[in-house]
């Protein structure tokens, strides 16, 4: 069947002009019908062309679609793809946590592109202006939704879709690779038979052959990996012989670089005849690639491919190995679930992988078979050829896997006082019955009523009424005598910020303390159940140590490497040995003081959540103590605010009053200065008049006055303390847009020379140094 003659109107949408079998089994499902549809099929037979019908199907009624993507790589590759639906006067608006949301696009296109994570922070905050667009889905595509198995990000995805279909019930088109129970998800989502499809291996465009090759265990795991890239390329040899094409998996991007390199010196000493260095268009073409090491390996044929390529560079690689210039790839595992670059060969030379939080961890059964589908290059082939090298002892585990292929589990039982904690939070769920009809559309409850015995389902709602109590005796959840339940300030925040229930219990304890120093907001941090899983390697015992030399700290393994590296970026400077992690886990300690800055202004109030906020602007910029508050200026960031410190300005005020020609003076162009002087204006600054207050006051008499505290910069909340030689008098938290007073009363305590009244203003939200101002009473 042509494209043309199925959908007329949108022919131009599809990058082929006639359907393949599958697709046209699938098509009535999609067009003919309003049911959910549920299919899965092997990589490479084509499932993305069913998510285009869905998508088309749902335009041609003047519906908005949503296209869930596994990975942010994909959500860019199609919004790249669909500039077809542009063409066609259809607007596509890709919506990541790495881009700004515009509220007023996403609500106006017809193609939302998002990745499951994202999905879940607008379904949660649907009711808000911001993320109000999600209420109005007629039409979900969930790309990949074997995802629902995956260790760290399947429960995202199952209560995502099942809280989606609450909100506004849209049409659910699910796509996956081969699975065995894909009866399981047709269930959980409602699609009946008619639209529910299992594509067996013979709809594959190319056979596929797999299996598993083992090799010797060393006590050196860097040797290992070359013992293992050997064992690749004796697999790949053969066939790059024949004019195919390999394509390795490895576990990091470092490891990509490495292996290329490694490859090129095993090429030369095998008398492979690789590359293409008469090919003087290519040879020109090379030296425009932005990567040094990629630019002379690919002239070789070797080429590798990772997240931190340049986008030019990535798009080069992509196209020259389907044009067969490049013969033998190096890739992470996130190729396979993105680009479809087929190779006849595919190895996956690492089965586990480095994880900073996590240590060493295998790759998950469906990453393998997802890299290992990419064999086979339609067309070109007749036979793929996929294969897998571990160790020895792992050989049985990844046989069995190839044999029979993997079942779709529920991951949503080892997070379930988290999941329930949210909806409670969200509103969705008010009364205990509601926690019930909840577990019910979950696939969670689905798949325990097919497997009772491994999922206990005779006992799956008394495990749910004791997660439930549980969240009500810790203080995330509240009930009253009507059986209504409410999350409280504790359940909500841990809602918001994605906490762990310890990590937001840890939390609340250290608002609830009298005083907090910067110490200890590093030190809770670190200790949250976030880092439980950080490995701690042998190798960075030394960097860890002379870091935390001068700290007091009990935290040992993992959470002790994240304080060292916490402490390391609030002074600017990590240890080399340290480096490979510390990226990961400072952007996961930055989520974690955003939330304990809330945490702590709910329970101990502004002053703490001021002095967070300023912990949490030194760890992401590396700024000394007394300059932090430069880095509430939009613009300043780490080396504008070391220029501008070195100069001698150390605060908003201070660049305010140096104006543009000074700030030229330390480095930066008359445009920035200008904008930066802005910027500081725009910032509070509080000026406190004292008014009639008294130089003298007599023994034991009192007086009650006012003070006003005058905002002569941008408005923002505030918290505002008046103190008598150290004793708080009086407290306020506002908005403070022009001025405002607050009493004071001035006594002349027995015993007492003088009395200190002190005014301080502290920013919660902003990392601004606290604004002081005293007086000094004589007690005659």
């Amino acid at each position: 069947m042509k494209v043309a003659d199925a959908v007329p109107e949108f022919a131009d949408a599809f990058g082929f002009e006639e359907f393949n079998r599958m697709q046209r089994e699938a098509l009535p499902a999609i067009l003919e019908r309003d049911d959910n549809v549920v299919a899965a099929a092997p990589t490479a037979s084509g499932k993305t062309a069913l998510a285009e019908l869905a998508i088309c199907e749902t335009l041609k009624d003047g519906g908005t679609a949503l296209f869930i993507a596994p990975l942010r790589a994909l959500t860019n590759e199609k919004e790249a793809e669909w500039d077809r639906f542009e063409e066609l006067g259809y607007s596509v608006y890709v919506v990541t946590g790495e881009r700004d949301l515009n509220p007023r696009r996403a609500e106006r296109a017809d193609i939302l592109v998002m990745t499951p994570e994202k999905t879940d922070s607008a379904t949660r905050k649907h009711e808000s202006a911001r993320y109000d667009f999600i209420n109005d889905v007629d039409c979900c595509v969930i790309d990949e939704v074997h995802l629902l198995d995956s260790d760290k990000r399947g429960a995202v995805l199952e209560v995502t879709v099942s809280r989606l279909r609450r909100l506004c019930d849209p049409r659910v088109v699910a796509l996956s690779a081969t699975m065995p129970n894909v009866g399981d998800v047709a269930e959980w989502l409602d699609a009946p038979p008619e639209t529910t499809f299992q594509f067996g291996e013979e709809y594959r465009p190319v056979d596929l052959e797999t299996g598993v090759k083992t090799y010797t265990h060393g006590d050196n795991s860097f040797a290992d990996k070359y013992r293992r890239l050997y064992r690749a390329l004796d697999l790949a040899e053969p066939h790059i012989r024949e004019e195919g094409q390999a394509l390795v998996f490895v576990s990091s991007r470092q490891d990509t670089v490495m292996a290329a390199k490694k490859a090129r010196d095993e090429i030369g000493e095998r008398d492979l005849e690789m590359g293409a260095r008469g090919d003087y268009d290519f040879h020109t073409a090379a030296k425009e690639l932005d990567n040094d090491t990629l630019r002379h390996s690919v002239v070789d044929g070797v080429a590798f491919h990772h997240a931190g390529l340049s986008k030019n560079d990535k798009d080069r690689v992509e196209r020259w190995f389907k044009e067969g210039k490049i013969q033998l790839l190096f890739s992470t595992s996130t190729l396979a679930w993105g680009v479809n670059l087929p190779a006849r060969c595919v190895v996956i030379r690492d089965t586990k992988y480095h994880d900073p939080l996590e240590g060493e961890v295998d790759i998950s059964p469906l990453d393998v078979l997802q890299m290992l589908g990419r064999a086979g290059r339609p067309g070109y082939d007749d036979v793929g050829y996929g294969w897998v090298v571990c160790d020895r002892a792992d050989a049985d585990k990844y046989r069995t896997l190839l044999r029979e292929g993997k079942e779709i589990e529920s991951r949503l039982a080892e997070d379930l006082d988290s999941h329930l904690n949210a909806e409670i939070a969200l509103g969705t769920i008010s009364g205990l019955d509601d926690v019930m009809s909840w577990l019910e559309t979950t696939f969670y409850y689905v798949r325990a009523g097919t497997e009772p015995e491994a999922y206990d389902f005779e006992g799956i709602r008394d495990s749910v009424r004791d997660t439930l109590d549980s969240l009500v005796d810790r203080g995330f959840v509240e009930t009253d005598d009507q059986l209504g339940v409410a999350a409280t300030t504790l359940g909500r925040l841990a809602s918001k910020y994605y906490l762990r229930m310890e990590t937001a219990e840890r939390f609340a304890g250290l608002g609830e303390r009298e005083a907090i120093d910067e110490n200890a907001v590093l030190r809770t941090v670190a200790a949250a159940a976030e880092f439980d899983s950080a490995s701690s390697r042998s190798s960075e015992a030394d960097a860890v140590d002379r870091v935390l030399s001068d700290v007091d700290t009990d935290l040992e393994g993992g959470n002790r490497k994240v304080l060292a590296i916490l402490h390391a970026a609030v002074h600017g400077s990590t240890p080399s040995d340290l480096r490979s992690d510390a990226w990961i886990i400072r952007q996961n300690a930055l989520r974690l003081l955003a939330a304990l800055r809330e945490f702590a202004d709910a329970v101990a109030g502004p002053r703490a959540a001021n002095l967070v906020r300023r912990v949490e602007a030194r760890v992401e910029h590396g700024v000394k103590r007394e300059a932090v508050g430069l880095t509430a200026i939009e613009g300043v960031g780490e080396g504008r605010a070391e220029s501008l410190s070195a100069g001698g300005l150390t605060t908003p005020a201070d660049v305010i009053a140096a104006g543009t020609e000074r700030l030229t003076r330390a480095g930066l162009s008359e445009g920035v200065a200008e904008r930066v002087v802005r910027q500081a204006e725009d910032l509070p600054n509080a000026v406190v008049e004292w008014g009639a207050f008294p130089d003298a006051i007599g023994t034991g008499e009192n007086e009650m006055l006012e003070v006003t505290v005058r905002n002569v910069g941008g408005s923002a909340r505030a918290g505002i303390r008046v103190t008598a030689n150290g004793v708080e008098m009086t407290e306020k938290t506002l908005y403070l847009s022009d001025e405002t007073t607050v009493p004071v009363g001035v006594f002349g305590a027995p015993g007492e020379a003088e009395m200190r009244y002190e005014v301080e203003i502290v920013y919660p939200e902003l990392p601004l140094l606290p604004e002081t101002d005293s007086r000094i009473v004589r007690v005659d």
